[in-house]
């Protein structure tokens, strides 16, 4: 603060600086859009930021198995983190039944299913549709104190999960409280089984257990059921004022499994407005070439994609070993190549392609036999936009493309490549999230010095880094604020204008090796 000398002698006063220090914007906060498990999810449609599996699991229930609602989100988050991802959003959509048309029909949701035994009702945790369940209460017996069979051992199985639950009471005295059946395995709102909750049958638990040998647990889908999938459920969360929309800064957004242009459409000019970028799914059954007959081939695709230079389709889908069920199931790559991406930015930086030989992939077993190709075929794909993933002997399955959409269009050859593209984003977000102070202050030269000397610091960071073009600092990167960017006009109205430039690294996608045969004799 400013001295006021009253005495003859030495005052000090700190002056303070001009710049300021940029802090680099996340590059790798992923955010994934899907149907989550409909019986566990906490708070659907709402953006919940996770930083593990077992965040996911406790927000959104989990890995689960059903042919009715898409389970895609949950084993994509999984492989994301697997791959190297850290940091996520998840927007969890409620699915309900609905007709060919996409109209709800009985009433929409979708409840567990249940069995009735007794005065007792049991509710499904999991979905039944795919893997069967079932509740078996036997070795009935009198609790303490009691005169009749209010005890009981009760096994709940769901495909290879098995649960049981011994001296199960539903008497409701003090002497049993322990043991009391909504103690033991809980209720809906206060669930203790992972696979069930129980409920009494008209209000009333009874006086004794009902035996009963494996009963299953049903539901029957109503009348009209034809789809639990709706574009509407997906495009809501890219409105204005979403929960995801009040997300401050996300880099990445994953929509695993979907292939679905008009939700593509929503995604991708979400991600224009929040400088944030998209990896697309391909279509589940996109075959490499006509050899899969009848199945289509991946490029009978491309024309109807949505074309934005901020994201980028990879293809095919890959086998991976089901932890619910042992067996070989297929998932889209959306989910592996965030993690990709994370990987390769903490340990390369959002310059370097996230592809390549050290992109080996985690947690997939092979390719889907109908996405394996041939160079010949990666040819013809490469240049139309198409992130091949490819299996080599030896390395295993990588990522070996990185083309945004815009691959085709000659007016956007600056953002063919997926890392120039997120490095601009990422410098844009970094400036925007760092220049507030800026505004309201005097517009002249003292303030286009901070600007200027700020943000040099900032490239002179990411040169020295490597992150850029160039031998030198000059030649890498260009920061100009001043009376040639604002002139005495902009000044009047309040505008204050900074020019930022970079010349960025391409990656060498072309390996070209020349080989010539010598004549004669090499002379030493």
């Amino acid at each position: 603060m400013p001295v006021n000398p009253t005495y003859p002698g030495i005052y000090i006063e700190e002056l303070p600086s001009n710049a300021r220090t940029i802090t680099a914007a996340p590059t790798s906060i992923t955010v994934f859009v899907g149907y989550t498990h409909p019986f566990k999810t906490l708070n659907p449609g709402q953006a919940v930021r996770i930083g593990n599996y077992t965040d996911y699991e406790r927000e959104f229930g989990g890995l689960y198995t059903s042919a009715i609602v898409a389970n895609q989100v949950a084993y994509a988050v999984n492989q994301f983190f697997l791959n190297g991802g850290s940091d996520a959003y998840v927007v969890g959509l409620q699915a309900q039944y609905r007709d060919g048309a996409g109209a709800v029909v009985g009433g929409g949701t979708i409840t567990p299913p249940t069995a009735t035994i007794g005065d007792v009702i049991f509710s499904a945790r999991e979905p039944t549709d795919s893997v069967a369940m079932t509740v078996t209460i036997n070795n009935l017996r009198p609790s303490p104190s009691s005169a009749v069979d209010d005890m009981a051992d009760i096994v709940i199985a769901y495909g290879a999960r098995v649960e049981t639950f011994r001296g199960v009471s539903i008497n409701t005295s003090a002497a049993n409280a322990a043991n009391f059946i909504e103690e033991r395995i809980g209720t809906a709102a206060d669930p203790s089984s992972t696979l069930v909750t129980v409920a009494p049958n008209a209000g009333t638990y009874g006086t004794t257990f009902t035996a009963a040998t494996q009963t299953p647990l049903t539901s029957t889908p109503p009348a009209g059921f034809v789809t639990t999938f709706s574009v509407v459920d997906f495009t809501d969360v890219f409105e204005q004022d979403s929960s995801l929309d009040k997300v401050s800064i996300f880099n990445l957004l994953v929509i695993p499994g979907v292939a679905n242009n008009s939700i593509w459409s929503f995604a991708l000019a979400f991600a224009e407005r929040k400088q944030a970028f998209v990896i697309l799914d391909p279509p589940a059954d996109a075959a490499a070439d006509s050899g899969s007959a009848p199945l289509p081939t991946i490029d009978t695709f491309l024309a109807a994609i949505p074309k934005s230079a901020n994201g980028a389709l990879y293809f095919p889908y890959l086998e991976s070993q089901d932890p619910l069920t042992g067996t070989t199931i297929e998932q889209p790559p959306s989910g592996y190549v965030a993690g990709i991406y994370a990987r390769t930015d903490l340990n390369r930086g959002v310059w370097k392609a996230p592809a390549g030989l050290e992109t080996t992939l985690r947690n997939t077993t092979a390719l889907v036999a109908r996405g394996l190709m041939t160079d010949f075929r990666h040819g013809i794909l490469n240049p139309q936009g198409v992130n091949v993933l490819r299996a080599f002997p030896g390395i295993g399955t990588v990522v070996f493309g990185a083309r945004t959409l815009v691959t085709e269009n000659p007016a956007f050859q600056q953002w063919r490549y997926v890392p120039v593209r997120r490095m601009a984003l990422f410098i844009e977000q970094t400036l925007y999230r760092n220049l507030g102070w800026v505004v309201f202050e005097p517009n002249d030269e003292p303030l286009w010095v901070a600007i200027r000397t700020t943000i040099e610091n900032f490239m002179l960071g990411l040169f020295n880094q490597g992150a850029f073009q160039g031998r030198t600092p000059s030649q890498a990167f260009l920061v100009k604020c001043d009376a040639s960017t604002t002139t005495q006009s902009d000044i009047d109205n309040g505008i204050v204008n900074i020019l930022v430039g970079f010349r960025p690294l391409k990656p060498a996608e072309f390996v070209i090796i020349k080989i010539a045969q010598l004549a004669g004799q090499v002379q030493s």
